[in-house]
């Protein structure tokens, strides 16, 4: 006689599943590591790094696994969001700084990299909150400061006169604002060229039509746009002044891949911040 047994709801969590997220975690442990390396290698630089470019080069030294470069609600793949969420313990730590002008490695962030060489050693002093052994030297490549690079000339591309819209809001970009900090200076023009230009009542990837023009919060800085759009999966870059001499994709990257996102379909708010040329997206 047969029996019909019925499944085991014991709470045990499937050893595949346990080890699929060990692994998760032990990739994004890695990749913060690449981080504060990253960030250590270029401390001694005038120019603060772009955080976008930080962590794309991380993904590019130890790549997203299928898991992780599933696409989440806001189009960025789980493993972007996992290391984001990652470089906060770090910030916690007072191993680094986020700020408008880009991301800095702090004197103890330097010593950390000394002190907890390995991942396995990062990972553990950030969740124990281990404190850096007294008297842990800076490295040795950053306690002089590169000669500086004389910059490659760049021609030039023609620009179209600024109108007294787009003026006014590069203007008020630079002022100081109500809390007294000062913006970055502005582009005269963000737009959105994808595959939702037509549903926009525009061309597809056609950055010089109204319709995709990004308006300007000169107080928070942050170019906005938002509009209706259809169910569906889009792509989608920001584009300065009106041509693609300057566009940036995914994770802020100059020329970039495209951003990507699926839509269930109803409103959407695109957000471009000029200080990490990245777009971020909300519904």
């Amino acid at each position: 006689m047969s029996r019909n047994f019925s499944p085991c709801h014991s709470g045990h969590v499937p050893r595949f599943h346990r080890r699929s997220a060990v692994s998760i975690r032990e990739n994004t442990n890695r990749r913060l590591k690449v981080v504060l390396d990253i960030m250590a290698a270029g401390s001694g630089l005038d120019e603060k790094p772009n955080g976008g470019e930080v962590l794309a080069e991380a993904a590019t030294r130890i790549p997203f696994t299928k898991e992780e470069s599933e696409l989440l609600s806001g189009g960025i793949p789980r493993g972007h969001k996992n290391l984001t969420k990652a470089t906060a313990d770090l910030v916690k730590a007072g191993w680094m700084t986020k700020g408008r002008g880009g991301w800095e490695i702090t004197d103890n962030g330097l010593r950390a990299t000394v002190a907890f060489d390995t991942a396995d050693k990062l990972a553990e002093a950030l969740g124990n909150g281990t404190l850096i052994p007294a008297g842990t030297p800076l490295p040795e490549q950053t306690t002089e400061k590169p000669a500086a690079k004389k910059p490659a000339a760049k021609k030039t591309p023609a620009k179209k006169p600024a109108t007294k819209a787009t003026t006014a809001k590069a203007s008020a970009a630079s002022e100081t604002d109500a809390s007294g900090v000062v913006q970055a200076e502005q582009p005269a023009a963000v737009a959105l060229a994808g595959t939702f230009g037509e549903a926009l009542g525009a061309a597809n990837w056609d950055p010089s039509h109204s319709n995709v023009q990004m308006q300007l919060d000169s107080t928070a800085g942050v170019w906005q746009l938002s509009a209706e759009l259809p169910a569906g999966q889009y792509s989608y870059k920001a584009v300065l002044n009106g041509n693609w001499d300057e566009n940036y994709g995914a994770f802020g990257l100059l020329d970039g891949a495209n951003h990507e996102f699926a839509h269930a379909g109803g409103p959407v708010t695109f957000h471009y911040n000029h200080a990490t040329k990245d777009v971020l997206r909300g519904e």
